[in-house]
C-alpha cells in the first residue's frame, strides 16, 4: 500500500514540511512519481517515522532524532539514552529548585508587605553578597564585572541587596550601596562561587522590618529612621551598616513602589 504525502501527515499528526525534512536527512525515501513529482510512502517509511516521533517525544530535537534512526548502533544509542537522562535529571532538579524558589518568594513577599511599620528582634539567615553600585555609580572593575555576569545568571535564586552604611544609619550622609545577595543553602546547592570580592554574612542579632518607597530614586537612607528610634527605646545599640533586600517593586497609586526588607545589627545594652 502506498500513501501520499498528505496521507501520512494526517495518519501521524505531523506536517508535511516535517516529512520533506527526515526525507531530506535520509530516513525514508519516499518513490515519485516522474510524471507529477508525487511523493508515494509505503509502510516501511511510516514504520521509520514512527520511530522518529517515538524519540522526539523524550525531548530529542529533530536532527538528533534522524541521526538516531539513520546511523545509531546499538551502544551509541544506550549512550545517547544514557546522556538524555543525565539531563533530564539535571532538568527535573532545576524544575524543583525554581519550584521551591517561587514558593517561599510569594510566601515572603506576603509576609514582607505585613512587616512594613512594624518591628521584630531577630537574627538573619546566613547569606553572601556582593557590591557592585555605589549610590547611583556603577563599579566598572573587570573583577567586579564578571561576578556580576555570573551571577546574573543564577537569577531568581539571587536578590537585590542594599547596604547602608554606618555613617548613612546614624544621619552623617545619605549613601547607600546596592548589590546581590543568595542565601547559603542557595549558594551551596547552586556551587556559586563565593570567593572575594563576594563576602559572607553570619547570623546576626537584627530588629527586622519593611519600608516602602514610591517614585524613582526615591530610596533613602533615611528610611531606617524609625528602625534606629525602635532600637534606641528597647535598650539596643545599633552597630555597623543596615542591609537588606528588594522584595519586589509593583504599581500603587499610579506610582512606581518598592518594598524593602531591612535589618539593623544592634547589640543589648546593660
Amino acid at each position: 500500500m502506498k500513501y501520499k504525502i498528505g496521507e501520512v501527515a494526517r495518519i501521524l499528526g505531523i506536517s508535511a514540511d516535517l516529512l520533506r525534512y527526515y526525507e531530506e536527512k535520509g530516513v525514508v525515501s519516499p518513490e515519485k512519481d516522474p510524471l507529477n513529482n508525487y511523493r508515494y510512502y509505503d509502510t516501511w517509511d511510516i514504520n521509520y517515522l514512527i520511530d522518529c516521533l517515538w524519540y522526539k517525544n523524550f525531548g530529542f530535537g529533530i536532527e538528533k532524532v534522524a541521526q538516531m534512526v539513520t546511523e545509531c548502533t546499538y551502544d551509541t544509542l544506550l549512550d545517547t539514552l544514557e546522556e538524555k537522562t543525565r539531563l533530564i535529571k539535571e532538568n527535573i532538579r532545576r524544575q524543583e529548585l525554581l519550584l521551591r524558589r517561587i514558593q517561599t518568594f510569594t510566601e515572603r513577599l506576603e509576609a514582607t508587605k505585613s512587616y512594613v511599620g512594624k518591628y521584630e528582634v531577630r537574627e538573619c539567615s546566613p547569606f553572601y553578597y556582593y557590591i557592585n553600585r555605589y549610590n547611583s555609580e556603577y563599579d566598572n572593575q573587570a573583577a567586579t564585572l564578571e561576578i556580576s555576569r555570573r551571577w546574573l545568571k543564577y537569577m531568581p535564586f539571587t536578590r537585590r541587596y542594599f547596604e547602608i552604611p554606618e555613617n548613612a544609619v546614624h544621619g552623617g550622609s545619605n549613601d547607600y550601596e546596592w548589590g546581590f545577595s543568595v542565601s547559603a543553602e542557595y549558594a551551596k546547592e547552586l556551587e556559586i562561587d563565593v570567593s572575594p570580592p563576594v563576602h559572607e554574612m553570619l547570623p546576626v542579632l537584627c530588629v527586622h522590618s519593611a519600608f516602602t518607597s514610591s517614585g524613582q530614586e526615591r530610596f533613602s537612607p533615611r528610611s531606617i529612621d524609625l528602625l534606629v528610634d525602635y532600637a534606641r527605646a528597647n535598650k539596643l545599640e545599633p552597630i555597623g551598616g543596615a542591609f537588606g533586600n528588594l522584595a519586589c517593586s509593583v504599581m500603587e497609586n499610579g506610582e512606581e513602589t518598592g518594598y524593602f526588607e531591612v535589618y539593623l545589627p544592634v547589640r543589648e545594652l546593660g
